[in-house]
C-alpha cells in the first residue's frame, strides 16, 4: 500500500509539472511534500481521487458494489492466472518425463490445479450473476436485468516504445511528447474505471478514436512495436497477451458494450423515462457487440468468439424487448378485450426472444462458457412470460362475454391472429358464443400458464445462483398464486371431461426492438501526436529521409521552384540551376519548416508568404524527402491465450520479467488470429484453438532495428 501511495505521488507531481506557468524551484519541493504525505497517508482514497479527477475515470478504490465486483474480478483474474501456469508447467513436464512415479505425481498435481480451476471459475460466475449490484437502487418489483462485467487489463507503458519511434521514425526531439504520451496513458487508465453513465461511455469511445490516431502514427505494417497489450477473459479469467493494437480496440468495444448493459440495469424501471432509457442502452449494447463480431474476425479470447458475440446481442434485445412490455404495462393492465388480446401477445413475444436466447447459449461452444446461471435466467424468464400470456388469455375467455353491443366481426379478428391454429373441434364463434366452451378453453390456458409457472420455480431451484435472488422468487411465487386463485374459481366437477388443450399463443408485438448500430465517430477527439504533422503524410506507414536544412536565396525576386499541395507542402516544378537546387533541393521534397518556424500545417499560400518575406536575404528551410516502403508485412501474429494448446501465452508473460533469449532459431509463422476487416470471415469457424502453419509460406525477413525486439519467431519460443 506504501509503495502504491508513493507511486500515486509521483504521478499527481508529474501532471503538476506539465504546468508551464509553474517555477521549477518551488514546483520540486512541493512534490518533495506530495511524495512524503502520500508515503505515510493511510487514505489512499485522496490520492485516486487526484489520479481520476483529470481524466474522468472513477475511483477505483471506492466503496461502491460495483467497484468492489471489479476488484474482486481483478483478484480472480490473478489467480486463475496462477493456477493456469502451474497447469502448464505440469502438463509440460507430463509430455517430457520418462518416470513412471513422476508421473503419478505430476497426474495428481494436475488432478488437483483442475480442481481449484474449476473453483475458480465458479467463483468468477458468481459475480457475473451478481445482477442485484448493478439494479437501480429505488425499491422495484422487477426481474433482475444481466449486465456485462468489464474486461480487466494490465498496466502498459507507452513510453519508452513510442520515443524511440518519434527518435528513429520521425526524426523528432522525442522529449518534447512527453506530455503528449503522459495523457494518453492517463486516458487509458481511466478507461479501466469508467464512470456508469454517458461520460464513462464518451470517455471509451475518445480511447477507441485515439487508438485509430495512435495505430496509423506509431504501429507499421512490416513490424511489431514491443508493446505488449494484455486482457482477461470476462468469463474464464483468462488472460490474452498480444503485441497487436486491434487486441486493444476489441477489448475497448466490449467495454463499451458491456457499460451500456451496466447503464441499462441501472435505470429506474418504474418510470416511463427511465425504461426508454434502458431499452435504448440495451439496443446500443447489442449493436456494440454486432460490431465488434462483424470487425474484428479472428478473436483471441472466448468472450470476443463470433458465437458468444452473437448470444450476447441476442440476450440485450430480448432484455430490451422485457422493458417494451414493462413500458406498456408501467401504466396498469386494464381488464378489456382487445387490451388483454394485445398485452397477451405482447407478453409472448418477450417470452419467445427469450426462449431463442436459451437455445442458443446451450449450444457449442458458447455452452461451455456462459454462465449456467445466466441460461437458467433466460429459460426462466420465457417459462415465465410464456405463463403470463395465457394468464391474460384465460382472463378474456372467464371475464368478457359476447354481448349484443360489441363489434363481433372485429373480435373474430382478433382471435384469429392470436392463435396459429384452432384447438379440434372448436370455431372462432364457438368460442365466441359457447359459454361452456369459452370456459373450458380459458380453464385449459390456466392450466399451461401453472405448468409454465411451475417449470420456472423449478429451473429457479435448481440454480443456487438463482436461489439467493429473493426479488425473482418472489414475483414467480406471487405470478403463481395469482393463476392457481384464477384456476380455483372456476367450476370444478367437470374437468375430468376436458379434453382441449390451449394452443400456443401467437408473438406479435408493436414496438420491436432492433440493434442500434454505434457511432462513434460522433465523439470526436484531437490527436494527442497533433504536432508531428498532418496523418496523410506523417504516418507509420511513410518512411523519410533525415530533415535537410537547406540556406538559399532569391534570385531576381524568384524562388527558383514553385509549390503544390495541401499541408504539408511539396516542392513542384524546380529549376534545376537555381540556387535551392544547387544545395540539394529536389522535386517532390516536403518543407516542414521555414527559419525554424514548423509549417507541416501550413498551406501554399502561407509557406510562399513566409519565404517571400524574406526577399534578397538568405532563406533557411528544413526539407525532408519520401522514401519507397517495399518491405512486407509479417504474416505472424503475437496473439497467445493461456489454456490452449502449448503454453506460448505463459511466455509472453514472461518477456515482462525475464530477459529474451536471442540464440533459438526462428520457427514457422502462422496466421494471425485477429484481423480488422471482414474479408476473412470464412475462415473465422474456429476462433479457439492454434491456427496451424501456412505450407509453403515464406519466413519472415530478420530485422535488426531495435523495435523488432518482439517481433521474431526465436523470441517466442
Amino acid at each position: 500500500m506504501e509503495e502504491k501511495s508513493k507511486a500515486g505521488g509521483k504521478v499527481v507531481a508529474k501532471k503538476r509539472l506539465r504546468d508551464k506557468n509553474i517555477d521549477q524551484q518551488p514546483l520540486d519541493q512541493e512534490m518533495a511534500y506530495i511524495l512524503q504525505y502520500y508515503a505515510i497517508s493511510s487514505d489512499i482514497t485522496i490520492l485516486h481521487s487526484h489520479l481520476t479527477a483529470s481524466t474522468g475515470g472513477c475511483n477505483p478504490l471506492a466503496e461502491t458494489g460495483r467497484s468492489k465486483l471489479q476488484n474482486q474480478r481483478a483478484i480472480l483474474n490473478q489467480q486463475i492466472l496462477k493456477a493456469v501456469r502451474l497447469r502448464a508447467g505440469a502438463e509440460n513436464l507430463l509430455r517430457v518425463t520418462t518416470n513412471n512415479k513422476v508421473r503419478e505425481q505430476v497426474l495428481l498435481e494436475l488432478s488437483f490445479v483442475n480442481s481449484d480451476l474449476q473453483i475458480l471459475k465458479e467463483e468468477l460466475e458468481g459475480l457475473n450473476i451478481s445482477v442485484e449490484v448493478y439494479q437501480n437502487a429505488e425499491e422495484a418489483f422487477s426481474i433482475p436485468l444481466i449486465p456485462l462485467g468489464l474486461k480487466e487489463t494490465k498496466e502498459v507503458d507507452f513510453t519508452i516504445p513510442l520515443k524511440d519511434f518519434i527518435l528513429e521514425h520521425y526524426s523528432e526531439d522525442s522529449s518534447e511528447y512527453e506530455d503528449e504520451i503522459a495523457d494518453l496513458m492517463d486516458l487509458r487508465q481511466a478507461c479501466r474505471t469508467p464512470s456508469r453513465d454517458e461520460a464513462g461511455i464518451e470517455m471509451l469511445i475518445s480511447y477507441f478514436n485515439q487508438l485509430g490516431f495512435i495505430e496509423n502514427r506509431f504501429f507499421p505494417p512490416t513490424r511489431y512495436m514491443g508493446i505488449l497489450f494484455t486482457w482477461y477473459d470476462s468469463f474464464t479469467g483468462v488472460p490474452v497477451c498480444q503485441q497487436n493494437l486491434l487486441l486493444e480496440k476489441a477489448s475497448i468495444l466490449f467495454n463499451i458494450g458491456a457499460l451500456y448493459t451496466q447503464i441499462g440495469t441501472r435505470c429506474n424501471r418504474q418510470t416511463q423515462s427511465g425504461l426508454e432509457n434502458a431499452v435504448d442502452a440495451f439496443q446500443r449494447a447489442a449493436g456494440i457487440l454486432n460490431y465488434l463480431k462483424e470487425t474484428f474476425t479472428h478473436t483471441p479470447s472466448y468472450d470476443m468468439s463470433p458465437a458468444m458475440l452473437s448470444v450476447l446481442a441476442k440476450m440485450m434485445l430480448a432484455q430490451a424487448q422485457e422493458c417494451v412490455f414493462e413500458q406498456i404495462s408501467l401504466p396498469g393492465i386494464r381488464n378489456e378485450f382487445f387490451t388483454l388480446v394485445k398485452m397477451a401477445q405482447e407478453v409472448a413475444k418477450v417470452g419467445e426472444v427469450y426462449m431463442l436466447v436459451d437455445t442458443a447459449m446451450n449450444q457449442a461452444p458458447v455452452k461451455e462458457n456462459i454462465p449456467y446461471s445466466w441460461s437458467k435466467l433466460a429459460q426462466i424468464k420465457s417459462d415465465h412470460y410464456k405463463a403470463l400470456a395465457h394468464y391474460f388469455v384465460a382472463t378474456i375467455l372467464s371475464d368478457h362475454k359476447l354481448r349484443s353491443t360489441d363489434d363481433e366481426d372485429q373480435q373474430e379478428k382478433i382471435w384469429s391472429q392470436l392463435y396459429d391454429h384452432m384447438p379440434e373441434g372448436l370455431t372462432i364463434l364457438t368460442i365466441l358464443k359457447d359459454k361452456v366452451q369459452r370456459k373450458q378453453l380459458g380453464k385449459a390456458h390456466l392450466r399451461k400458464a401453472i405448468v409454465y409457472h411451475e417449470e420456472a420455480l423449478r429451473a429457479c431451484g435448481l440454480c443456487r445462483k438463482l436461489r439467493n435472488i429473493d426479488i425473482l422468487q418472489e414475483i414467480l411465487t406471487v405470478a403463481h398464486k395469482r393463476s392457481l386463485l384464477k384456476y380455483a374459481q372456476q367450476e370444478q366437477e367437470d374437468d375430468f371431461l376436458s379434453l382441449i388443450q390451449a394452443p400456443d399463443i401467437l408473438p406479435k408485438t408493436e414496438h420491436k426492438v432492433d440493434m442500434v448500430s454505434p457511432q462513434l465517430s460522433k465523439v470526436k477527439v484531437k490527436d494527442f501526436f497533433h504536432r508531428l504533422g498532418p496523418l496523410s503524410v506523417f504516418s507509420a506507414k511513410q518512411r523519410w529521409t533525415a530533415p535537410r536544412t537547406i540556406c538559399f536565396h532569391c534570385e531576381d525576386g524568384k524562388l527558383g521552384f514553385t509549390l503544390r499541395g495541401g499541408a504539408p507542402v511539396q516542392v513542384h516544378s524546380l529549376d534545376p540551376i537555381c540556387s535551392a537546387a544547387s544545395l540539394g533541393l529536389k522535386e517532390g521534397d516536403y518543407i516542414i519548416s521555414v527559419e525554424g518556424m514548423d509549417c507541416k500545417w501550413l498551406g501554399v499560400n502561407e509557406v510562399l508568404e513566409k519565404l517571400k518575406s524574406k526577399g534578397e536575404q538568405d532563406t533557411e528551410i528544413q526539407v525532408i524527402s519520401c522514401q519507397d516502403t517495399t518491405a512486407s508485412m509479417h504474416n505472424k501474429s503475437a496473439t497467445y491465450s493461456v489454456g490452449m494448446q502449448k503454453t506460448y501465452s505463459l511466455i509472453c508473460l514472461a518477456m515482462e520479467e525475464d530477459k529474451i533469449d536471442h540464440s533459438k532459431k526462428t520457427t514457422t509463422p502462422k496466421v494471425p488470429f485477429l484481423s480488422w476487416g471482414t474479408k476473412n470471415r470464412q475462415k473465422a469457424a474456429s476462433t479457439l484453438c492454434l491456427p496451424s502453419a501456412i505450407a509453403g509460406s515464406s519466413q519472415t525477413k530478420k530485422l535488426t532495428s531495435p523495435f523488432t525486439l518482439l517481433n521474431t519467431e526465436n523470441l517466442l519460443y
